[in-house]
């Protein structure tokens, strides 16, 4: 099942959803024949995230970067991150009424790596071990609610281009130019209510998105059900993804320049395979 919905700048997002026809006879009763069929699923869609709590001032910026050679290939990257007006393992005020997948160490710094999966950072530091071998790195972090939605101010936000070298040193490159996205939610396995609103969240850097402008599609897919639904959105905010069902599901996003068409360069495009079930154990 393949469905395309664009979102536009000015408008809310539309939740379309499928019911069942009733075939009645000259009495007006559902015939013996249509009761035996089972309502067609509702639609995959999505729906704007209700506004949260802002934190005027919260700021993340990088206080240091080390690389420390460990054995003949790689290198030990330490960063350190200082955080400003904003209370990491803090639990967001509205963390129970948005009904949604919620962080219960309380909120957190996404530390994501060339658009691999995000690691939780409850504490201002990371270390990760990286081959010595001068390729091109992009790490983008950003501030994170309790329930894993994003700050976007941009203040909350860092991104470091950088390479190790063959001696395992660190080597910060220039600052990218061109339009990127990164990958954030879905994540991971949703069990029983969190399946109901799964948190679609990404970070655009260097561009913003509008109707006339940059985009993002999004392709959400659910292998086990069999069903597919494409979805381009052309403002920059969180949306839950709604009536995905249980099973095996992937997001895939891609950055869409003014023409319509796959933008160019570094970190356009990213996906994630996730799990959903209605109870335990996940399968």
């Amino acid at each position: 099942m393949k469905n395309l919905v664009k979102i536009s700048a000015i408008a809310a997002v539309s939740v379309f959803g499928i019911s069942a026809c009733k075939n009645a006879g000259t009495d007006g009763k559902q015939s013996g024949a249509d009761s035996t069929k089972s309502a067609p699923r509702a639609a995959v869609t999505i729906a704007k995230v209700s506004a949260s709590p802002e934190f005027a001032g919260a700021a993340l910026s990088v206080k240091s970067m080390t690389a420390e050679k460990v054995g003949k290939d790689s290198a030990k990257v330490t960063f350190n991150f200082d955080v400003k007006s904003y209370e990491l393992k803090g639990q967001t005020a509205d963390n129970s009424a948005k009904g949604c997948n919620n962080s219960d160490k309380g909120q957190h710094i996404h530390f994501i790596l060339d658009n691999s999966p995000y690691k939780a950072l409850y504490e201002p530091k990371n270390e990760v071990t990286l081959a010595n071998d001068n390729k091109d790195h992009y790490l983008l972090c950003f501030l994170s609610r309790s329930y894993h939605e994003s700050l976007k101010n941009k203040e909350a936000a860092v991104l470091v281009h950088f390479k190790i070298d063959e001696k395992g040193n660190f080597k910060k490159l220039e600052d990218p130019k061109t339009p990127m996205l990164f990958y954030s939610r879905p994540k991971g396995d949703y069990l029983g209510k969190d399946t109901a609103d799964v948190l679609l969240d990404f970070y655009v850097w260097n561009t913003s998105l509008a109707a006339d402008g940059y985009k993002v599609k999004a392709q959400v897919t659910n292998e086990t059900l069999k069903s597919d639904t494409t979805f381009v959105i052309s403002t920059w905010e969180s949306n839950f993804i709604q009536n995905l069902g249980t099973g095996k599901c992937k997001v895939a996003l891609t950055l869409l320049g003014k023409d319509g068409q796959p933008a160019t360069g570094d970190m356009t495009t990213a996906s994630r395979s996730f799990n959903m079930a209605a109870a335990e154990p996940m399968k």
